[in-house]
């Protein structure tokens, strides 16, 4: 059978061709924004990828079409599939109809943490022996892949709450099915498709009204966006986290988050030293241990595979080090992520490092200046903020950077930031760009700036 995914390179559908050429599926793939690390794991994976949307994708046509949920009517490939009367599926019912029959999915849900927290459940299960399946919208380091089908019934998903496609209009996570289900928390975000958090909320709720009453739902205590949602109805077993009546919780051994106890019943179960930090991430790991719990894994054995996690693709991943300059990646793309990384860096580095941080402000939500007044302070643990001013921005970015808390500047093009951290940049800088997106592959091209100039200078 073959199968035509259209948005091949988004997070998900990347992820879920990966399990479709497992299955024994052709499969091929069209997507306008073919860039690494996505295209490059789906060539691996001796997957077909075409540039653009054209129809040519689809001749000779194939079995069946995945439309992703960034398709829109107008597009050429969509106009052909609908004109023709070709079968197609969301990528969502797609997982459902092949993938999720049979299977004990643990989903991670909520605005911030999906990707990290999915990622440390699936490495606890794999660490315990179980062989989990898992669909993630990044690639752990400890897989090297976004997606397996795994040898167990256990299969673990980032649940996104964005919508599914232009011919449905739930929510994805709605499609999946999880026997457990975290959410690590609820924040006003997609403004391109929900009006307000209450239109979360309710996306929400439909998707606790599908966990069985044998099923369990874990979530940070104190959580009024939550517990909003739990009020709603809810009808299977909960566990709340981090409180001081809860039954998971933490003790801190270090200020950065790098080093905790978890505490089950008020009893140490196991200590976690490990390469992440950050409060946002505690909170993630202490998700995760207790998702696994669900499903058989001692505390003990969820801290000693936590201690020994890799991490994921571009979380504050350090992607190049030239001449004790550190350029760092990072997926941040909502104020709250952006001030807890932040903070997390910053007790890792201490308060004299030179903490420079590059954004694109690229999410439709940050387009549109929702949280154009947050996103500005959330920056307040940086040592120097440079705004990257995308064409078609419509709200005033330079001015609002003149109440930045920490020394800020605009630039339009990317040339332009290169050129600026290639002559100010020196030893001990950590350049942190904060993306969801290419960026126009400034990354490697801070770091081959700084080369070039390192060699011109011994050259001198």
């Amino acid at each position: 059978m073959h199968i035509h995914i259209l948005g091949i390179c988004g997070t998900f559908m990347g992820s879920l061709a990966i399990l479709a050429r497992e299955l024994g599926f052709k499969v091929s793939g069209s997507d306008e924004n073919v860039y690494p690390p996505m295209s490059t794991q789906l060539e691996e994976q001796g997957i077909s990828l075409f540039q653009g949307y054209g129809v040519e994708a689809l001749s000779p046509s194939p079995d069946l079409v995945v439309i992703g949920n960034a398709m829109k009517r107008r597009i050429p490939a969509v106009e052909h599939v609908l004109e023709k009367g070709l079968p197609y599926v969301s990528g969502p019912e797609f997982f459902s109809r092949y993938i999720a029959p049979d299977r004990w999915v643990l989903a991670a849900s909520g605005t911030h943490g999906k990707t990290s927290t999915s990622s440390m459940l699936a490495w606890i299960l794999e660490y315990a022996g179980m062989s989990p399946g898992f669909l993630i919208g990044g690639i752990p380091k400890d897989f090297g892949i976004s997606a397996r089908l795994g040898s167990t019934p256990f299969f673990v998903i980032e649940a996104d709450e964005y919508d599914t496609a232009f011919f449905d209009k739930r929510s994805k996570f709605i499609h999946y099915h999880p026997r457990t289900l975290i959410i690590n928390n609820l924040e006003f975000d997609h403004a391109d498709i929900f009006d307000d958090l209450a239109a979360i909320q309710r996306q929400f709720h439909h998707l606790v009204r599908t966990i069985p009453g044998t099923g369990r739902i874990i979530y940070p205590a104190d959580t009024s966006g939550i517990e909003n949602v739990m009020a709603m109805g809810c009808w299977s077993e909960q566990e709340d986290l981090g409180g001081s009546q809860s039954l998971w919780q933490v003790a801190p051994v270090s200020g950065d988050g790098s080093h905790f106890q978890v505490l089950h019943k008020g009893i140490v179960a196991g200590t976690v030293n490990w390469k992440q930090e950050g409060d946002h991430n505690v909170a993630n790991a202490l998700a995760s241990i207790a998702a696994a719990h669900h499903v058989g894994v001692l505390p003990d054995i969820a801290c000693e595979a936590l201690s020994v996690f890799q991490g994921v693709k571009r979380r504050m991943e350090m992607v190049e080090e030239v001449e004790g300059i550190r350029i760092y990646d990072d997926f941040a793309h909502h104020p709250t992520a952006i001030a807890t990384t932040l903070a997390g860096q910053r007790a890792k580095l201490g308060d004299n490092a030179n903490i420079r941080v590059i954004i694109e402000p690229r999410s439709n939500t940050m387009k549109m200046g929702v949280h154009q007044e947050t996103l500005i302070t959330s920056t307040a643990q940086a040592s120097e903020v440079i705004w990257f001013k995308p064409q078609g921005l419509d709200w005033p970015l330079a001015e609002l950077v003149q109440g930045s808390p920490v020394k800020s500047s605009v630039m339009d093009s990317t040339e332009a930031i290169v050129r600026y951290l290639v002559d100010t940049a020196s030893a001990g800088d950590h350049l942190l760009v904060m993306s969801n997106g290419g960026f126009e592959g400034i990354h490697g091209r801070i770091a081959s700036g700084l080369k070039e100039k390192l060699k011109v200078k011994a050259e001198a």
